[in-house]
């Protein structure tokens, strides 16, 4: 539109307008400058400020301030008054702000989306429970299980007969004990269920300095990670329809969440598995990529029509909701936020279960 112009004046507006691609009539149209709106005049019908004060001051008056509008017209006309009509008094209060929901219903209030980020390992972790079928109608067992955000590990599961915030506080305790997590270090996320938004949990949480984190009510797109990683174990061709026991359940649970962890390339986390990014192995398994990689490409370059070949990068950052400007790391935060290395080794080989009878076990298996 703007080349117009000084095309306009060596071979004339329509031919530059043609060449140009550009409407005629809108280049014409843009050339006049633009004319402010006029003021819209109120109608001749409608009443003017002290009429409008009149009828405020009425409804407001001690003898009708607990009376609906409707009550009002009809009580004034018997008095042989005409004010306005129901309806304008109803515009006249909702102008002064002064008209409401008379009923006592529930308001629900507005929750904000809940935003985290994890740069690194054992920043923010997400849990959920899931029921399992047991061997009977109506019978299930429950899996806990802590999520990793960053490196999507399991830090902690268990297996019970019941859903309890008591054994989920004592198990979100054992876990942040072995991963040797410190105060004011860690999130923990979450949806609203009973055992989530127990006391016992939130005691727990004051206690060791966890930050909680709650999905929105109604909401099923707030825990994504662990409502994922729950489809990932039940899509598996070892999952049964039914778990004949306890201990079938438990042993079952026990190799999913042990190929889960150690052999599972993630397709979120570069395939990776969740091991070898929560242990800081990625790096080095990610550099020998790129050599196998790059040896295939010296060999034949021929095949590879795009170039030298990659492997998948691992995330700088994961989001649970992330705002829209915010996508990476560097966008989200000054400065990268720090871990203590000695935080992700392992040690060589760990078997934890809680003991608290056949109802309660925690299992958690690490490995290098």
């Amino acid at each position: 539109m703007l080349g117009v112009n000084p095309l306009g004046l060596v071979v004339g507006v329509v031919m530059a307008c043609t060449v140009l691609g550009v409407c005629r009539a809108t280049w014409y149209r843009r050339q006049r400058p633009a004319r402010a709106r006029p003021v819209r005049k109120p109608p001749a019908r409608a009443l003017s400020i002290v009429e409008r004060q009149r009828v405020l001051s009425t409804l407001n008056s001690e003898r009708f301030m607990d009376q609906p509008p409707a009550e009002v017209y009809a009580t004034l006309l018997d008095e042989q008054t005409y004010l306005c009509s129901t309806r304008t008094m109803y515009r006249i209060l909702a102008a002064a702000k002064e008209i409401r929901e008379r009923r006592d219903q529930l308001r629900h209030p507005h929750y904000t989306p809940p935003q985290l980020l994890a740069t690194a390992p054992n920043q923010v972790w997400s849990w959920d429970i899931t029921k399992l079928l047991g061997p009977a109608k109506w019978t299930y067992y429950y899996l806990y299980v802590l999520l990793d955000l960053f490196s999507r590990f399991a830090v902690g599961w268990m297996l019970a007969h019941r859903e309890s915030g008591s054994l989920a506080s004592r198990l979100i305790e054992e876990s942040c004990h072995k991963q040797g997590v410190e105060p004011a270090q860690l999130t923990v996320h979450s949806d609203r269920g009973p055992a989530m938004t127990s006391q016992s949990v939130a005691l727990l949480f004051g206690r060791l300095g966890i930050q909680p984190s709650h999905s929105r009510p109604h909401v099923s797109n707030d825990n994504p990670f662990s409502e994922a990683q729950f489809k990932t174990l039940k899509y598996r061709p070892e999952f049964p329809d039914r778990f004949g026991s306890y201990e079938h359940a438990q042993s079952v649970c026990r190799e999913l969440l042990h190929w889960y962890n150690y052999q599972h390339y993630h397709g979120s986390i570069g395939l990776m598995t969740p091991a070898a990014v929560h242990y800081a192995h990625a790096a080095r398994l990610l550099e020998h990529r790129r050599r196998v990689l790059t040896d295939a490409f010296r060999r034949h370059p021929e095949r590879f029509v795009h170039g030298a070949p990659k492997p998948p990068s691992m995330p700088e950052a994961v989001w649970i909701n992330p705002p829209p400007e915010k996508k990476t790391r560097q966008d989200a935060l000054g400065a990268t936020i720090s871990t203590p290395d000695d935080l992700y080794h392992p040690p060589a080989f760990i078997t934890y279960e809680l003991s608290a009878g056949p109802a309660l076990l925690a299992d958690m298996e690490v490995r290098h």
